[in-house]
């Protein structure tokens, strides 16, 4: 059995403060290398990746990255640490996170075990979707990948017990180029599907700035 995701499953879209999520941009087209199908946003920049599944009776067999076919389907960054964190309650928030250069990072994000709804904001000054977002359903089921360029702010809300999320970085961990942006600032306008006050969330991450009080940063 030879399984291959959508590359545009319903659960994702680009979205701004004061308006309604809106569909995901089928009219820009697929970029297809390979066992990889990424399909853009509406904001230029992050991509929404499936790759093949190859499945039998005993499971399936997936590969999911190689920097030949996603550099043609446009993941222009190379990556230089894995990352993984496990997060045991429902409604675990992590974010909104990103460094500033010269340690800028680009992130490429999948489930390994549960579900997310990721999020990424552009934070690029004279970027005309600058403080726009887009979000993405991540899931160890559906496979999808997000690729979140230099300029965004990630993060993401888990949706089942116990989930597990890999992430490649485009850059080591700098803590003098460690940023935040507060994951519930209103000017952002997502529709996060966790309470604000029901959100698990680090004492860093609560105490993070609003897009109104970060200055130019890309």
């Amino acid at each position: 059995m030879d399984v291959s995701l959508p590359a545009a499953p319903p659960a994702c879209g680009t979205g701004k403060a004061g308006s309604s999520t809106l569909t995901f941009n089928q009219t820009r087209g697929e970029r297809r290398s390979g066992n990889a199908v990424a399909t853009p946003f509406e904001i230029d920049g992050p991509l929404l990746i499936g790759v093949r599944r190859f499945g039998d009776a005993r499971g399936f067999f997936s590969e999911t990255y190689s920097r030949r076919d996603f550099a043609a389907i446009g993941v222009e960054a190379e990556f230089v640490q894995d990352n993984h964190s496990l997060s045991a309650p429902v409604g675990t928030v992590r974010g909104l996170h990103f460094q500033v250069p010269p340690y800028a990072q680009a992130k490429l994000v999948r489930v390994l075990r549960g579900a997310v709804l990721d999020v990424a904001v552009d934070l690029r000054h004279g970027s005309p979707t600058f403080g726009h977002h887009i979000t993405a359903e991540l899931s160890a089921a559906n496979g999808l990948q997000l690729y979140v360029p230099v300029g965004f702010a990630h993060g993401f809300c888990t949706l089942l017990p116990d989930t597990e999320v890999a992430y490649k970085v485009s850059e080591v961990y700098a803590p003098d180029c460690d940023r935040g942006l507060a994951w519930d600032d209103p000017a952002l306008g997502i529709e996060w599907p966790v309470a604000r006050e029901a959100a698990v969330l680090s004492d860093k991450d609560r105490r993070q700035p609003r897009l109104a009080d970060l200055p130019p940063l890309f």
